[in-house]
């Protein structure tokens, strides 16, 4: 919004040197005395402060300007494009047409303008025609000028690239063949919605990209919408990028920068604005709102732009540092081959575009922050219909993120100290480190940590041990629960406590028996494929101290064995371990155990390094990942089938496990820092074998461009005891 300004008369105050100044306009300089003298009758004249925004990009064009004295700035989103000093206009095109400004203008030292309305300058046609012409024709070549010089400044940028080979381009959408210029859009060849859901972007060459994205070779083109996983990802990215900008707006000198992306939503973390919002956060988080619905109201552009990579290195090495020294975004790009770079930008925030965004913040639905332990929850409520839960089902998957922080527990924030103590808070800092050569350094600190933590688990165990007869674990797919329950029964041992393992694997029910989803397939993560009964008798005998023959369920005939496992029995000072996914379920072993009696342990990745300040590792990519190394590199299960399956497993776990998050006593954090990194080592190739045409391809090129800036690290210091080890081979323990 442009900042209100006090006018007085161009008189008020009038020195000589004004006449002198706008004598020398270019505008002006060839009027005669006289013409100039009924020309400055017209004007009016403002003072301004430094920092004062004298119009902005997208307002109304309404004035054009003199400088009389001092110096501002011009730019264009956030390209710098040139100073305006004494004897300088700008503006101009505002006295012809009351389109929107194409640029914004700001001061940076006191300034004094003289302005001229359209208005006056209608009159001044009607009433001075001669004198009008002059000035009609110096605007006329100044604005040819400016023409000129945009020319000139796109051919230098463009002279390496070639001319496109053809001037048509041939597309298959869908069912229909097109034939359209190069350089069609591909906003402009899909629909808003396709099947009744919001399109949010196309797939190319099945490759996501922006409906802005020009289409210059021959090609396959779809929708992608929020439907899938990866239309959802491009309308929250968006949606986060316009609430950094809004933050930026309504506290510049604050610190705000996204936590890991949720189903739905997003923390954004926020450190430096509680003095100005007077230390009410909800104060703060309506000031950002009201922001972010600005923008929205604006319909602000939200732009990819292509830089050198040279030239963003040297922007964001200009920004603040972090506390140890180090740019994380300039240490990325330090290291990038490629010598361009494609950037995010919405108003004066600048990140790294790690994949396509919506065009305007317009397009982005409602927004609602909610505060939160680490400042604000960005929920965006548009999504909810779209979310993969059942069918006639609806449920909140941030339910428990407003409860429990499920990125914040208390094994987190000591995970982030002993990073930021070794200066390793970014994925740039942590290519700096490994190139530093401290990589074996960097893994035998994260393993100690990992025992260090499991070591606490055990000691709040035996703090508990003569009431305690169940310990429960849960975790989602890919946790890393097999490493951890084989650790903690190690530090159990140590401590005198014998666990006695029963896995929920081994209690399904036959698979004909077994209970469907809405698409008619076996639901094997519904609590009804188990034989919920048989455990809990198993259970209350095993806490009886009766010897009890476990089930076993065959997963290649599909068929139960009730005691058809291993024989079982407790001892005194034994305890039960129960896990498998429905472990932090209530009604698992309702009426056998006393709830007081049960330990719950919740295992997963949650500490993950970000790219910047918009961009952050996902800890469900994560987990994604290490499941197509362990398939292909331990089953034989190429990576298609894998990142297919995928959906209805986050489905599943949005169900079945996070909606009990809540009752875990603690969080066990799997993550490990430096595991992209050794993953990236068997993905890439993994990921390649995924064929262009299939439905998975975007995903695999996706997840290979979200490993790509890691520095690549082979597993010959990962000790045979990490939970990494469980993904890629050369485990210690039997599974």
């Amino acid at each position: 919004m442009t900042t209100t300004l006090t006018a007085l008369p161009f008189t008020y105050g009038k020195r000589l040197d004004d006449l002198e100044v706008l004598g020398k306009s270019s505008l002006l300089r060839s009027l005669p005395i006289q013409e100039l003298s009924q020309f400055v009758e017209l004007l009016d004249q403002v003072a301004l402060p430094p920092g004062t925004c004298v119009f902005r990009e997208g307002d109304a064009a309404d004035l054009m300007y003199f400088v009389l004295e001092g110096e501002a700035r011009i730019r264009r989103g956030s390209l710098e494009l040139r100073p305006v000093r004494a004897g300088d206009s700008f503006g101009e095109a505002a006295l012809l047409s009351a389109g929107p400004r194409e640029i914004t203008v700001e001061t940076d030292r006191v300034v004094r303008l003289a302005r001229l309305s359209r208005s006056r300058y209608l009159s001044f046609v009607a009433n001075h025609p001669r004198a009008a012409l002059h000035v009609t024709q110096a605007l006329a070549a100044c604005l040819a000028a400016q023409v000129t010089e945009l020319t000139d400044d796109v051919r230098l940028l463009a002279h390496q690239r070639s001319l496109p080979r053809h001037t048509h381009v041939r597309i298959r959408r869908l069912d229909d063949d097109l034939t359209v210029p190069t350089g069609t859009l591909v906003g402009t060849l899909l629909p808003r919605e396709h099947d009744g859901v919001p399109v949010v972007g196309g797939i190319v060459n099945a490759k996501n990209a922006s409906l802005e994205k020009a289409i210059v070779a021959d090609a396959t083109l779809s929708p992608l919408t929020l439907a899938t996983a990866e239309g959802r990802g491009v309308y929250l990215r968006s949606a986060a990028l316009v609430v950094l900008e809004a933050a930026r707006r309504a506290f510049p000198s604050a610190s705000f920068h996204m936590g890991p992306p949720l189903e739905m939503g997003q923390v954004v973390v926020v450190s430096g604005a509680n003095g100005d919002a007077g230390g009410d956060r909800a104060a703060l988080v309506a000031r950002v709102l009201a922001a972010a619905n600005e923008l929205r109201a604006e319909d602000a552009p939200i732009r990819e732009e292509v830089w050198a990579t040279d030239e963003a290195r040297v922007h964001f090495a200009e920004r603040a540092a972090n506390a140890n020294g180090v740019n994380g975004v300039a240490a990325i790009l330090l290291a990038r081959r490629e010598s361009t770079v494609t950037l995010a930008t919405c108003g004066e925030t600048i990140t790294l575009a790690m994949g396509p965004l919506l065009p305007r913040a317009g397009m982005i639905g409602r927004l609602v922050l909610d505060p939160h332990p680490s400042g604000m929850l960005l929920v965006l409520p548009d999504l909810s219909p779209y979310m993969p839960i059942e069918r006639g089902v609806r449920i909140d998957p941030l339910a428990t993120e407003r409860t429990v922080p499920r990125y914040d527990g208390p094994m987190t924030a000591p995970t982030r100290r002993w990073l930021e103590e070794l200066s390793v808070t970014s994925v740039g800092a942590f290519d700096a480190f490994c190139v530093a050569h401290r990589v074996p350094e960097l893994i035998r600190v994260a393993e100690g940590f990992h025992e260090k933590w499991i070591g606490r688990i055990v000691d709040a165990i035996c703090a508990r041990r003569h009431e305690l007869q169940v310990i429960a674990i849960a975790g989602p797919s890919s946790s890393g629960k097999t490493t951890f329950i084989k650790r903690l029964t190690v530090q159990l041992l140590v401590e005198g406590i014998r666990p006695v393992s029963l896995s929920l694997d081994d209690y399904y029910v036959d698979r004909d028996k077994t209970a469907r989803d809405e698409n008619g397939e076996y639901d094997f993560e519904a609590f009804e494929a188990l034989d919920a009964s048989l455990l809990r008798s198993q259970v209350g005998a095993l806490l009886a101290r009766a010897p009890v023959r476990a089930a076993r369920y065959d997963f290649v005939t599909g068929k139960a064995a009730p005691e058809g496992g291993r024989e079982l029995v407790m001892g005194e000072g034994d305890v039960l371990l129960v896990e498998g996914i429905h472990g932090l379920d209530p009604q698992l072993l309702a009426g056998v155990v006393d709830p007081a009696r049960i330990y719950r342990i919740f295992v997963h990745p949650a500490t993950t390094l970000a790219f910047d300040r918009l961009n952050v590792f996902p800890p469900d990519d994560l987990r994604l990942i290490r499941r197509i190394v362990r398939d292909r590199h331990q089953r034989n299960h190429d990576a298609a089938a894998t990142i297919a399956r995928w959906p209805s497993v986050r489905r599943a776990e949005l169900r079945r496990i996070y909606p009990f998050l809540a009752n875990a006593d603690v969080v066990f954090d799997s993550a490990l820092v430096y595991e992209p990194s050794i993953l990236k080592t068997y993905a890439e190739r993994y990921l390649l074998e995924v064929p262009p045409d299939d439905p998975t391809s975007a995903t695999a090129y996706r997840l290979r461009k979200l490993l790509d800036p890691f520095v690549t690290i082979y597993p010959d210091h990962v000790p045979p005891t990490s939970v990494i080890r469980e993904f890629i081979g050369g485990s210690g323990f039997e599974y």
